[in-house]
C-alpha cells in the first residue's frame, strides 16, 4: 500500500501527539526561553516528516527524516534538563523519554525502508 499524504504516516502522527505532549506539559512553565525552544523543537519533528515527504526525490525525503530525527534527539535532551531543573516529575520525564525513544524508532524504520528503495549507486 502506497502511503498518498504524509498525515497517513505512522512516523508524522506519533510525531504530532508527542508535540501536543510536550505543549500541555510545558503549558504552565515560566522559564519562556525553554518552553519556547522545547516546544519548537517537537515540532520540527513532524513538520520535517512532512516537508520532506514533499520534497521530488528520494534522498531529500530521507535528509528530512535524518533532521526530523535530530529534532527528537533535541527533545529528549531538553526533557532531561528540565527534569534536572524540577520542571517535571521523574514519572513525567519517563513517559516523554518513552515517547520520543518510540518515535526516534518509527522515523529510523522509515529511513531504512526508503534506504531500500535508493537506486544503487
Amino acid at each position: 500500500m502506497k502511503i498518498q499524504k504524509f498525515e497517513d504516516l505512522i512516523a508524522w502522527q506519533k510525531a504530532q501527539t508527542l508535540a501536543l505532549q510536550i505543549y500541555k506539559t510545558y503549558a504552565p512553565l515560566r522559564d519562556w526561553g525553554f518552553k519556547d525552544q522545547i516546544q519548537r523543537a517537537s515540532v520540527s519533528v513532524s513538520n520535517n516528516i512532512a516537508e520532506g515527504f514533499g520534497r521530488n526525490s528520494l534522498l531529500e525525503y530521507i535528509r528530512f527524516l535524518y533532521i526530523a530525527h535530530a529534532s527528537c534527539n533535541e527533545v529528549k535532551s531538553m526533557i532531561y534538563l528540565s527534569f534536572g531543573l524540577n520542571y517535571i516529575s521523574e514519572e513525567t520525564q519517563n513517559e516523554l523519554i518513552e515517547m520520543c525513544n518510540e518515535e526516534g524508532r518509527i522515523i529510523n524504520g522509515l529511513i531504512g525502508s526508503l534506504q531500500k528503495l535508493k537506486p544503487n549507486s
